[in-house]
């Protein structure tokens, strides 16, 4: 039998899916290059809320949430989902196969917003 976490149920906020396709050098940087659109994808999203920090004397917010998802193989650290109001997140952590099914996924997302 399959466990399915309560989130999985509820897998109702359409987010468009953003892969790096190439790494660019900048400076002796790499920098991911993204596509202007992307596949749409529904994900359950909770959000815990902003984190207000002060660096430098520049103030900013990170918002930080957890997603749940059907897994998908092309969903990696540093790939981005952009919500329908244009609010841009970055995958922070590695995607989490629940138990290893490939039927699940879940990721923690983060977006900096302010000065940073």
């Amino acid at each position: 039998m399959i466990f399915k976490a309560k989130s999985t149920y509820e897998m109702r906020t359409p987010v468009t899916l953003l892969t790096p396709s190439a790494s660019t050098k900048y400076n002796g940087v790499n920098r991911q290059t993204y596509p202007a659109t992307g596949e749409t994808i529904f994900v359950n999203w909770k959000s815990y809320g902003g984190t207000e920090t002060t660096v430098n004397g520049v103030y900013s917010v990170i918002d930080t949430a957890v997603i749940t998802t059907w897994y998908r193989a092309d969903i990696k650290a540093k790939s981005r989902l952009v919500r329908e109001d244009g609010a841009v997140y970055e995958i922070i952590s590695e995607p989490d196969n629940i138990e290893m099914q490939n039927v699940f996924v879940q990721f923690k997302v983060q977006r900096v917003k302010g000065g940073v």
